[in-house]
Parts: C-alpha cells; structure tokens; sequence
C-alpha cells in the first residue's frame, strides 16, 4: 500500500490558504482516482483505492499543520509499510515560486512545522516529498502570516492549473517510485 499525506489546515477558514495546497492535491487525486469521499478516521480524513494498479491511501491529516505526524501513528503498525518506500508527503513550500515542483526523496524539514511533524512521528526524515511552490514570503513579512494567508487569484490559478501534472506526478512516485517522479517532474 501506498501513503500520500496532504498537509493543511481543517476548516473552511483555510481552504484556500498557501498552506493547504496539499490538501488541494489530494482532493484533485480522489477526484481524478474516483476514490470518492474522504471520511474520518482517527485524526485524519481518508479516501482509499487503486491507482496504478496498487492500492493507495490518501491523508488529510485534521491535526492542524503543527501536529501532522499524529495521523501517521496507525499506520506506522502496519505490516509492510515502509515510510521511505511507501509514503509521500505533499506540502506547500514557501521557498519556492508559484508553480514550481519539487519531489525529493528525504531532506530535512526546511523551517516546515507539518515536515518536522511527520519526522518526529516517524524518527526518520527518510520519506519522499513533493512540494509546491507558492511564492517566496515578501521581504519583512512574518513566514507564518504568509503561508496562512489567502493565496492571490493569479497565483490560485497557476496552481490550480497544475493539478492534472500533478496527478500524473504521483502516479510517476506510486508507479515507478521517487527518482522517476523527480525525473519528469520537477521543476
């Protein structure tokens, strides 16, 4: 079984902040899948079904970005689960312009509270990413204001375009694993 994990916020307040753009992604994978609703279990919402020919999970971790990991916790049980083979997650990165793509295939957190989350849940940063870019904070603004701000129509747009890529991105990962995804994909 595969493990995608959308990094955001609970509640329509957030939906269309930069820091829920995981959460964006997840919602286009189900949708594109026809996996269907996601419903709650534990602290996350879960949709599931198969892509690629494999099973896949996807996580909309309902924690608040701070606390991520604790989603991951009923998973770690699992048998046959390996993070740094089966886990992927996607999770906006301030860092980079509107529109880029990263996937990576461990790294630390990079100043990311939902990263340092999920490696603390998981005592190993040896898990892929994907991160996407929503524009590099303006020069004195606060990081945490930027990314739990509205993003602005035109950036939306570019990102919102990049669904479809996207989808096929992480079918790249679930298919043919992190360096192939990272191959074709970033940018």
């Amino acid at each position: 079984m595969k493990v995608v994990i959308g990094l955001g916020n609970p509640g329509p307040e957030y939906d269309s902040h930069r820091h829920n753009v995981g959460w964006w992604v997840v919602d286009r994978l189900a949708f594109d899948w026809g996996f269907g609703a996601f419903k709650r279990d534990g602290g996350a919402l879960v949709s599931e079904g198969t892509a690629c020919d494999t099973r896949v999970r996807l996580l909309k971790p309902t924690t608040y970005m701070n606390r991520s990991g604790l989603a991951l916790r009923p998973l770690l049980g699992v048998p046959g689960f390996v993070p740094g083979e089966d886990l992927l997650v996607v999770v906006d990165d301030a860092t980079l312009e509107v529109g880029r793509v990263r996937f990576r295939p461990e790294g630390s957190a990079g100043g990311h509270n939902g990263l340092k989350s999920i490696s603390g849940a998981l005592q190993s940063n040896a898990f892929a990413r994907l991160r996407v870019g929503v524009g590099q904070k303006p020069e004195g603004e606060d990081l945490a204001d930027w990314v739990l701000s509205e993003m602005p129509p035109e950036d939306e747009d570019v990102v919102v375009g990049l669904l479809p890529e996207l989808t096929e991105a992480v079918e790249a990962w679930v298919d043919e694993g992190v360096e192939a995804a990272m191959n074709r994909f970033n940018r």
